[in-house]
């Protein structure tokens, strides 16, 4: 960025646990200027203001008045509202996972977005993880993916069940892996703590063969990140937690033929690559200034945005006909 172009100016919309998160990620981008922050809850507003020295507005519409840039941390139910209300005061946005709840409501807000000249990036932290980006440099048509997300049930997530809030990390993945149509979703679920769907398991078919399974949990004590991945030649397993990847390819075979016996040997070099762990969220806004100043381009078209959106908003449905039917 030119040394003597004028700071962006930034704002954080929401300052609970991953909003404060935001404004940390922000305060240390050199080229952005933090300037508020807003927050129906005095009390989160009051303590991020003291401690970053920034303006506190109890409403966002005094902020978007204030800034170049912002981030929507508040309950989904919000975004749509919020996001808009930004938007049209011509401010460049990350709104955290999910935009919507509403396929066409989340439309409405990239087209705004293209009318108006504006970034408008989904907050899909796990884009920005070392490991989930090395994901792209080894797997090839993938043709099996398994991937386990559960943990503890978290009081504080209880508004959005676990495919808006834990799945649709992996369905964006896996989407950005396959680059291919989805033509058949199966669905089981239950609710166990709340109202919402607590324990989602999903089978997904793919227009090019490839057949992924999703679980995602809130009702399991362990903590688990998972991913694996069959590929022709090569099997790739990730650990989120441990940021580690183990890679097992196929790199030899050989028949042998004795008189009495038909031998087949399979040579498999396995792998382990540690990533270099940086702050997923810090590179995810980074992206976003780079993008408004023109220093890069959007790294997942707006059509794969939605994409994810689209079948995570499926599946819901999937599994909503399942309980009443």
């Amino acid at each position: 960025m030119d040394q003597n172009k004028e700071r962006l100016r930034v704002g954080v919309i929401g300052v609970g646990r991953m909003g404060q998160f935001h404004v940390n990620a922000y305060a240390e981008l050199p080229d952005v200027e933090l300037v508020g922050i807003a927050d129906t809850n005095p009390e989160h507003g009051r303590v991020m203001q003291e401690k970053f020295r920034v303006e506190y507005f109890r409403d966002y519409r005094e902020l978007i008045k204030r800034v170049d840039v912002a981030s929507v941390v508040v309950p989904t139910k919000l975004h749509h509202q919020v996001a808009r209300d930004a938007l049209m005061e011509g401010v460049h946005l990350l709104v955290e996972k999910p935009i919507s709840d509403n396929y066409e409501k989340a439309n409405e807000l990239f087209d705004i977005a293209e009318k108006r000249g504006l970034e408008l990036h989904i907050g899909h932290v796990e884009r920005f993880n070392g490991a989930v980006q090395e994901l792209h440099k080894l797997v090839e048509e993938p043709i099996l993916i398994q991937c386990a997300r559960m943990g503890p049930f978290d009081p504080r997530t209880a508004e959005d069940g676990v495919v808006l809030d834990l799945m649709i990390h992996d369905i964006d993945i896996v989407c950005n892996l396959v680059h291919s149509d989805v033509e058949n979703i199966n669905v089981i679920g239950r609710s166990v703590f709340s109202d919402k769907e607590d324990v989602v398991s999903v089978q997904i078919t793919f227009v090019s063969g490839c057949m992924a399974t999703l679980t995602a949990s809130r009702a399991t004590q362990n903590k688990m990140r998972t991913m694996s991945i069959t590929c022709m030649n090569k099997y790739v397993y990730l650990d989120f937690a441990a940021q580690e990847i183990q890679v097992h390819t196929l790199a030899k075979s050989e028949h042998k033929l004795k008189r009495q016996e038909l031998r087949y040997s399979e040579m498999e070099r396995r792998e382990r690559i540690f990533v270099h762990r940086e702050n997923p969220l810090k590179l995810e806004l980074r992206h976003l200034i780079d993008c408004i100043n023109n220093v890069e381009k959007r790294r997942v078209s707006i059509k794969d945005e939605l994409k994810s959106l689209g079948v995570a908003l499926e599946i819901l449905e999937s599994y909503k006909n399942t309980v009443t039917a």
